[in-house]
């Protein structure tokens, strides 16, 4: 005879008695870094055109984020048409969704710091972000009713009661998002909100995808708007077990948010230092270009002049791929080297000259495959003077270390 596991009967949903509880003694170290790594984001200097390259990969990260999470599976490339091409020409739904997520995030993006976070808009985030993707199932911007009842996670949850329960419970959050909650830090305010909402589940698709575009909205008027928005639900599907398992804990708890506090405020100090450091390496990049033109653009005599020209196109393209294969390098410099007797030696010899002046490097990968990099810290190694005079001994040719 099979024994049958016992069924789990879901975990219930209660009212919360306060929106916003939790130990300020074990959540204030999260904070204090959290807002210390946001500040640190806000206030380093950077060029637009960085923040706005940066804007998009951040965008692409929290549109695959707040998707995966789900369930959705797509390739690089799938995603890529997904933010760019026009619905119809979208195959899968998941695909639809990731469109959905983007022009979601992109409206965002557009709304002003005093839009009140209520009822409407938080009908509307959902409207647009189930809108051509699941819209063939879940009515946008609608609560459940009556007979559209919920469960989700692990251990199994179960959303408020649809119908009266729901309008009810949803209408309670909308007001304390814009009283009770507004005593708080926005991050808490944001976290908050997330947390609440998911636990709702008012909708009946398409819940954490508004969840986590609502935490955006207050992401974004903690300050973050200038630079560009951490992509929190990246961090949540990278750290996916966590984060359910963080959900689940403050539901068992009775509404005391502390452990889903933590586990998203140390998120947004970690996604903040994460974008820090690509800003960084941006600035890293654009003093390397500066002084590269500089030092490069003062030489001299003709014959100086049309090496340094070589070696700058050298240069440029490695600090677009910044790490490139000795063959790449060949094939992709043959047009600054045409027209030279020997363009290869001519070559060798250019980099041989970068290597001796710091500017770059190589390592050995395979028995005769090298690889270059650049030396982004060549600008704190070099001065003036080491630099021309490490210009003025190099002889007219040389034979390369690495052949």
């Amino acid at each position: 005879m099979n024994q049958q596991k016992p069924q789990t009967m879901p975990i219930q949903y209660a009212l919360p008695e306060n929106w916003v509880q939790y130990d300020i003694g074990q959540v204030a170290e999260a904070l204090v870094e959290a807002k210390a790594a946001a500040l640190s984001l806000r206030t380093i200097p950077y060029q637009r055109i960085w923040v706005e390259r940066l804007q998009e990969m951040q965008l692409k990260r929290e549109v695959a984020g707040t998707s995966r999470i789900e369930g959705a599976e797509f390739t690089e490339r799938e995603l890529d048409a997904a933010m760019r091409e026009d619905p119809e020409q979208l195959k899968t739904r998941s695909q639809r969704q990731a469109r959905a997520a983007t022009n979601t995030y992109r409206w965002i993006s557009t709304l002003s710091d005093d839009t009140p976070i209520d009822e409407g808009l938080i009908r509307e985030i959902h409207r647009r972000i189930v809108t051509g993707a699941d819209d063939d199932h879940c009515p946008p911007g609608k609560l459940r009713g009556a007979d559209q009842d919920v469960t989700f996670g692990i251990p199994r949850h179960r959303g408020v009661e649809g119908g009266r329960d729901c309008e009810t419970a949803f209408s309670r959050l909308s007001y304390a998002i814009q009283h009770e909650m507004r005593t708080h830090d926005p991050l808490i305010q944001g976290l908050a909100a997330h947390y609440q909402l998911a636990a709702m589940h008012p909708f009946y698709d398409g819940n954490g995808r508004t969840a986590r575009a609502m935490e955006a909205i207050f992401l974004q008027r903690s300050g973050l708007r200038d630079t560009c928005f951490i992509a929190m639900s990246n961090y949540y599907y990278e750290e996916k077990d966590g984060y359910l398992a963080a959900l689940a804990a403050v539901r068992k708890i009775g509404h005391d948010l502390t452990p889903f506090l933590v586990f998203g405020l140390r998120g947004i100090a970690s996604r903040s230092g994460r974008l820090l450091d690509e800003i960084k390496h941006n600035i890293s990049k654009e003093l390397f270009r500066n002084l590269m033109h500089d030092l490069f653009g003062r030489l001299k005599t003709p014959r100086k002049r049309v090496v340094a020209e070589r070696q700058i196109a050298v240069l440029k393209l490695l600090l677009r791929s910044e790490s490139i294969s000795l063959d790449e390098i060949i094939q992709l410099t043959s047009e600054a080297y045409r027209g030279l007797k020997s363009p290869t030696k001519a070559l060798f010899r250019d980099l041989n000259d970068l290597i001796a002046l710091g500017a770059i490097d190589f390592e050995r990968i395979s028995e005769g495959k090298y690889r270059i990099f650049i030396r982004l810290d060549w600008p704190t190694r070099i001065t003036e003077s080491a630099f021309f005079e490490q210009i003025s001994r190099m002889p007219k040719a040389k034979t390369h270390p690495f052949l």
